[in-house]
């Protein structure tokens, strides 16, 4: 495995223009990064921003904050259809021009989303601006893995979705006290603007890179003949549906179960951002260090932490503990990003912006078998339990994963 990234990562650097072949220097790097974190960190706030705003989105258009939600829906399925769709066509297409391109759909769908006169063009905008989102994630992490030793590749991966974890602790609280205090239409606008800033980020800092003359989209269809690419996108569809069936919950289970008052749900917000933040950075650096060690250590890790969370919610204290912890669990995002990387071998772009499809498969199987136990009487505490089974299951999918790898290297030995 490590070969096989080796020469993913030399093959990829090669697509960046740079003298003598060489890596660009630290400071390069680190305007790279700090550019597509950048779009990172306007996606995440323009995704989780909304579930703050729903009941002034609803009053505008004179629609229950229930139907409202569809709107929410229909990002996640821009996500998920985005992802491959764009991977696909966009083939053919240099990174960078294509960075580019994502980040002005994505500004020009939250702007527009920004000015919508109705509740159904409004939420045809919201599907739009998912488009962009899986495929810029995927793009990116491989632009910032192309640029750094094969050994520190899934830290740079780490620092690209940094902008994502950040949304969630600053962002999106700053984009909903706004939008609340002044126009929910803000929240986009702004959104928007950070799409535009990223824009400019990455024409004046990311280098220009040459397209492989085998490029195709037939090139990246093949990632899904790779029962591995399949098995690892299982992983994060199944194993981390957990992390959203408690989430979505989270509001209620800290009024109605721990008996706080609704002020503590910020509070339980920005434990979870935190915890999101602090799993991103330890779980990229453990990545590094073990990859396949991080996927599945974070999975047990999951099933012990959802647990703990259903057992011990009626505790405030308890339940701010766990939600933190939840949060941690983030510090799979990074590696199953690496490992598709490895796994896709020559198709990685198709693979690496399925991954974000996968995690919002996560996010609608969580929290639809999270709201199936609620409505059978189990409580919103029970989402836990929901969590730590999906993460349990998530296991046996790695152990397929695993068992398919061991038979791989043993046809090779022979």
């Amino acid at each position: 495995m490590s070969e096989i990234a080796a020469n993913i990562s030399v093959d990829s650097r090669d697509s960046v223009d740079s003298q003598d072949g060489e890596l660009p220097s630290a400071m390069t790097v680190a305007l790279v990064q700090l550019a597509l974190a950048c779009g990172g960190f306007g996606i995440g706030t323009g995704e989780f921003a909304i579930m703050g705003l729903l009941p002034n989105v609803a009053d505008t258009f004179s629609v229950t904050t229930p139907q409202a939600g569809y709107v929410i829906s229909a990002y996640a399925l821009g996500v998920v259809v985005g992802a491959p769709v764009i991977a696909v066509l966009a083939a053919k297409m240099a990174r960078r021009t294509l960075l580019l391109t994502l980040m002005l759909i994505f500004a020009a769908g939250n702007i527009s989303s920004a000015m919508a006169p109705t509740f159904e063009s409004f939420t045809l905008l919201r599907f739009v601006s998912g488009l962009p989102h899986g495929a810029y994630f995927g793009v990116a992490a491989l632009v910032a893995a192309s640029m750094v030793p094969v050994h520190r590749r899934a830290r740079a991966v780490g620092r690209v979705m940094l902008g994502l974890t950040v949304a969630t602790l600053l962002g999106t609280p700053l984009t909903t006290f706004f939008g609340q205090s002044l126009d929910w239409q803000v929240a986009f606008f702004s959104v928007g603007v950070l799409g535009l800033l990223t824009v400019a980020l990455i024409w004046f800092y990311v280098p220009k890179d040459r397209v492989s003359e085998e490029a195709g989209f037939l090139r990246e269809l093949g990632a899904f003949r790779r029962p591995q690419v399949w098995l690892t996108l299982g992983i994060a569809a199944v194993g981390y549906g957990g992390m959203f069936a408690m989430f979505s919950y989270i509001a209620s289970t800290t009024t109605e179960v721990a008996m706080l008052p609704e002020t503590a749900v910020p509070i339980m917000l920005v434990l979870f951002g935190v915890g999101m933040n602090a799993g991103n950075f330890i779980g990229s650096w453990l990545a590094d260090k073990s990859l396949l060690g991080t996927i599945g250590g974070s999975l047990i890790y999951n099933v012990v932490v959802l647990t703990t969370f259903s057992l011990t919610a009626a505790n405030p204290y308890m339940l701010g503990l766990c939600v933190f912890l939840v949060g941690c669990g983030f510090a799979a995002g990074p590696a199953l990003q690496t490992r598709l990387m490895d796994v896709a071998a020559d198709a990685q772009t198709l693979a690496a912006a399925s991954n974000h499809s996968a995690f919002n498969i996560a996010n609608a199987i969580g929290a639809w078998l999270g709201g199936l136990v609620i409505a059978a009487g189990y409580g919103f505490a029970a989402t836990g339990y929901v969590g730590a089974v999906l993460s349990f299951l998530g296991l046996f999918v790695f152990a397929a994963s695993l068992r398919l790898e061991r038979r791989d290297r043993s046809a090779q030995a022979v």
